[in-house]
């Protein structure tokens, strides 16, 4: 069996909603430059310089390439979606790796794509063969019909408890914050992850801000319910220190992405200083990045994102040298199909939970034929073989081939 054709399907659609989508949004690196942070509220919505909204009334449009990759006998593995950037470099730099090849030979191909982009090791060329790998764990479980949690040797439990990740929700207006805190916990969530606003140019305001957010949500959720707090690389150490001090007496289960990860010394030093568990690294690459973290004991809690840090393949070596150190592994929610079977696979006291970014997952698994829906909290194992990523022809508005 070799592979013969891979194709890029650039597809759009439309998403309907009932209001606005993306509520408000979370703070960001560039918001040390003035002109780079929110100016204004139009209609509740956040006006910035970064496009960060593109609703259109109640339309939503979605725009996504998927990458197929098939053999001689017609079996198909499917990854994404991914965007022009990663779509272009798999088109003109490794599309040629794959063709003729064993499907099956996951490792082989991995290394090879790793070998042939020597300045490809981080950023969007990761991304592209990560995208690639994930698309041949879906192609190996659909030619062997088995899903891919098997071919990892899962399952490790019956069902995976989800957390609900609020990225885009309002978090300035508390009223609004306690709301959906409290239904979401009723939905049988078994915790939160809540996105700080402001960073450390926000200035006193902002501080308290953030301060009030911990507190309220922390009031409203009792103390018997894990709480997460994202920072998005935003801050640096004096500020992160500082806000520590404010809200360690709120216990939350952990802080996010305080720096960017090639600060290691941020978060090694912050760690020192606080009670509060560390974890992050969500935009760092393949088990060499997430070693840096692991032996210079910066992190609690690992977070690689499936689909940029090399794929499944990788994830799996990453976690495997934290269970090493008796760290946690649990994966950004980017990709919750193939998150959902990475979490299958691992021992449920290092991996206890899986990331379900509430908002983003009704855009990023919008053509799905089968999207991962977790039920009162939980998502259950998944019936599909490969990563059941089959794709919803009835979504499909227009396609062109990249």
């Amino acid at each position: 069996m070799k592979i013969t054709k891979i194709k890029l399907r650039e597809l759009s659609g439309t998403l309907e909603t009932k209001n606005t989508f993306w509520e408000e949004r979370l703070v960001m690196p560039l918001d040390i430059y003035p002109e780079y942070r929110i100016k204004s509220f139009v209609n509740g919505r956040p006006e910035t310089n970064l496009g960060f909204n593109k609703q259109k009334g109640l339309a939503y449009p979605i725009s996504a390439i998927f990458i197929e990759i098939q053999t001689d006998e017609g079996a198909l593995g499917i990854g994404g979606p991914i965007d022009k950037a990663q779509a272009y470099l798999i088109k003109e730099q490794l599309i040629d790796l794959l063709l003729g090849k064993d499907p099956l030979a996951i490792e082989l191909i991995w290394d090879q794509m790793h070998r042939h982009q020597v300045h490809g090791r981080q950023g969007t060329p990761m991304l592209a063969l990560s995208a690639i790998d994930c698309a041949l764990w879906d192609l190996k479980g659909n030619i062997l019909g088995q899903p891919v949690y098997k071919l990892f040797g899962g399952p490790t439990r019956e069902k995976m408890p989800a957390y609900a990740s609020m990225l885009g929700f309002a978090v300035e207006d508390l009223g609004l914050v306690k709301e959906r805190a409290l239904r979401f916990k009723e939905m049988g969530y078994v915790a939160q992850k809540w996105f700080f606003r402001h960073g450390p140019m926000s200035g006193t305001e902002g501080f308290k801000k953030n301060v009030s957010l911990v507190k309220t949500l922390r009031e409203t959720l009792g103390e018997n319910y894990d709480i997460m707090l994202d920072c998005w690389q935003s801050w640096d150490l004096n500020y992160a220190v500082r806000m520590v001090s404010y809200i360690e007496e709120y216990e939350p289960r952990w802080l996010e992405e305080v720096a960017m990860p090639d600060r290691i010394d941020t978060y090694r030093q912050l760690r020192e200083r606080t009670s509060i568990p560390l974890s992050g690294a969500e935009h760092e690459y393949t088990r060499w990045g997430f070693k840096r973290f692991v032996d210079q004991e910066a992190l609690d809690i690992l977070q690689p994102d499936i689909y940029w840090a090399g794929g499944l393949s990788e994830t799996l070596k990453i976690a495997n040298y934290a269970t090493v150190h008796d760290l946690i592994t649990i994966p950004h929610g980017h990709s919750s199909k193939a998150g959902i079977h990475f979490s299958l696979s691992q021992s449920p006291i290092h991996t206890p939970y899986q990331e379900y970014l509430v908002k983003w997952n009704d855009i990023h698994q919008f053509f799905l034929l089968n999207p991962v829906s977790p039920k009162k909290g939980f998502i259950d194992i998944p019936k599909e073989i490969g990563l059941g990523m089959n794709l919803d022809d009835s979504k499909i508005e227009k396609e062109i081939d990249f």
